[in-house]
């Protein structure tokens, strides 16, 4: 299961990359957007993304299986996506991404609560370590894919963009193929006439609620994301301190195979050691990285700060949302993930604005100090709220 799901998002992962990179091109130059344009488009699509995540995790959990929606979610993606290389005007592509966003909404609980039935609470961090290295390796073969198709084959953007349909595909039919909800075995039944069913409303009332560390939790994680605005950003500083534009796709390529590479590892960390200590020094690790595109003058320090960017998502994703699954009971999975992608996406957004404001205002300098500090304010908070011993 965890190994069909990784080669979903790997394929998924593939499918988006070959088009996300060349958007802003596509947008400016053949349907003459404005960068204000792309950043709206980008704002709301995954705004809506965040809110459809908490709804679909809801849903999944209440109608008890978890296979179908991610299914949907997969297929409204590779369906919506090839369409952008037909559209006329940016108001089709706004409209193209939301309904690819909300693919993407509708899968990723149900998929992480997949994910987490399928191996013990022991091989949580390795299992959403190794399918976060497929979706990140996903994001190396897409754009290497979108660039051959280009240089070599000479193909226009448009039909790069219909060609994505491929790999699309090819997920959905791993969806088919290979994914199931697990099987749990039923209860004893007893005597009809001694046990009567409970009505909607008793079914309602005995839902086990969340545990008050997941809030307090969600909180640290959310008062952390708020200093994590968009890697656009750091793509931009790159660009200031020196690196050429025609290499800047090379530098985006290099943190996605570090971020691969160091999935797994990471993950597996977090069993081994605890998911505290892992997020203690993955966000530390963060305000280091933070601080140090903070004071950097030259190109090659940008290169090795997104190769050391790469490590920190290595260290973090996995252990993250092994750690949801610790805390969430096991009949509210999909409703825990729905609510730490929602917290997650929205945050993204007031993220990005602040890191904008303090760059206009006062520079890089001040914009990603500020983002070093709440790394480190989450780090003291964690301190206190995060779990000592991994939960069952």
């Amino acid at each position: 299961m965890v190994r069909a799901l990784a080669l979903v998002s790997l394929l998924t992962d593939a499918a988006s990359e070959m088009i996300y990179p060349l958007l802003p091109v596509f947008l400016t130059t053949v349907l003459g957007a404005s960068p204000a344009m792309l950043g709206l488009i980008e704002g709301a699509a995954e705004s809506t993304a965040a809110l459809v995540k908490l709804g679909s995790g809801w849903w999944s959990d209440r109608i008890g299986r978890y296979t179908p929606m991610v299914l949907i979610g997969y297929g409204i993606a590779t369906i919506t996506r090839p369409f952008i290389g037909v559209a006329q005007s940016a108001l089709q592509v706004v409209s193209l991404r939301l309904i690819d966003r909300v693919g993407k909404g509708i899968r990723g609980a149900p998929r992480d609560a997949l994910l987490a039935g399928a191996v013990d609470s022991s091989q949580r961090g390795r299992a959403f370590g190794f399918h976060r290295a497929a979706d990140h390796l996903g994001a190396v073969i897409g754009p290497l894919i979108a660039w051959m198709l280009l240089q070599w084959v000479h193909l226009d953007l448009r039909t790069v963009f219909m060609l994505s349909a491929i790999p699309g595909l090819l997920a959905v039919l791993t969806i088919v193929v290979a994914v199931r909800d697990p099987v749990t075995p039923a209860p004893a039944a007893a005597a009809p006439e001694l046990v009567p069913a409970p009505s909607s409303t008793q079914a309602e009332a005995s839902v086990t609620p969340m545990p008050k560390r997941f809030w307090a939790v969600l909180g640290v994680l959310l008062l952390f994301t708020l200093g994590n605005s968009t890697d656009a950003f750091l793509l931009l500083r790159a660009q200031q301190l020196g690196v050429p534009l025609a290499a800047l796709p090379l530098l985006w390529a290099a943190l996605h195979v570090v971020k691969s590479s160091s999935s797994v590892p990471g993950g597996a960390l977090s069993d081994r050691i605890g998911r505290r200590s892992v997020l203690l020094l993955g966000w530390g690790w963060y305000a280091l990285v933070y601080a140090g595109f903070s004071i950097a003058t030259m190109a090659w320090q940008a290169w090795g700060l997104f190769l050391a960017y790469g490590l920190y998502f290595g260290l973090v994703e996995g252990a993250e949302k092994a750690l949801i699954a610790d805390l969430a009971p096991v009949e509210r999975r999909g409703t825990a993930f729905g609510w730490y992608n929602a917290a997650m996406g929205v945050a993204a957004l007031p993220a990005s604005l602040l890191m904008g404001a303090l760059w206009t205002w006062r520079g890089p300098e001040l914009a990603f100090g500020v983002g070093a500090a709440l790394a480190v304010l989450a780090m003291l908070l964690g301190l206190a709220v995060l779990p000592l011993k991994r939960l069952a």
